[in-house]
């Protein structure tokens, strides 16, 4: 079951920008290709003008699926309304969700999927995503290999090689980095990729705005 986690090292730094890119070199190289967003905060309902902009009908664009209820509930089945940590925006909203749960819907996809699957997490690799579990609990539970996602913004290179630190410890593979350009970023985005691979073993990509998917990247995918 050929699969990758989206990590982020943190949230709002390109994460769902970065996934899109892949997913559309993916398929432009003619490989199948499924990208997941099991869990999603902050989405507007499908019938707000809004929900375009969502994470969720960015993948799907990506995929060349047309946003349909069906299709959205297929790519994104726990969605919240709220912009916050997923435990928090479903207590928001009088709901819960398990870990156990989340895991087994992930499985079931990958189990059937006819080619890769890229699932794309939330936040940042430590964000909660229950009461009790948090991303990399999540990521460790699939068992599958990582890319992380950094920005470039003052700090950046300090929460990608801690992000990049807590993966070794908890024996995650780590098949790339990739450093999505922040705006208004003191340093360059060269500066700043190379600054994360100078401490990291892992290939680090570069992803100036409005770029597409490296190549390098792409071949790393399973």
């Amino acid at each position: 079951m050929p699969a990758l986690f989206v990590a982020g090292a943190g949230t709002e730094i390109g994460k769902t920008y970065v996934t899109a890119a892949l997913t559309r070199r993916l398929i432009a190289d003619g490989r199948a290709v499924r990208t997941l967003k099991p869990l999603a905060s902050g989405v507007p309902p499908f019938d707000d003008p809004a929900f375009a902009d969502s994470d969720t009908a960015r993948l799907l664009a990506a995929q060349g699926i047309m946003p349909t209820p069906e299709a959205v509930a297929a790519c994104s089945p726990w969605r919240y309304a709220a912009p916050l940590a997923p435990d928090q925006a479903a207590a928001l909203e009088g709901r819960a969700l398990d870990l156990a749960d989340l895991v087994a819907w992930c499985r079931a996809q990958m189990a059937r999927a006819e080619g890769t699957v890229l699932i794309e997490g939330v936040g940042g690799l430590m964000s909660p995503v229950t009461p009790e579990a948090t991303g990399l609990d999540w990521l460790k539970a699939l068992g599958i290999p990582a890319l992380l996602v950094s920005g470039s913004y003052l700090g950046a290179i300090s929460h990608a090689l801690t992000a990049h630190e807590t993966l070794r410890l908890h024996g995650v593979p780590l098949r790339a980095v990739a450093v999505s350009e922040s705006p208004g970023a003191p340093a360059s985005l060269d500066t700043v990729a190379a600054a994360i691979g100078r401490h990291c073993a892992a290939p680090v990509f570069c992803f100036p705005d409005g770029s597409a998917c490296p190549d390098g990247l792409a071949a790393l995918v399973p």
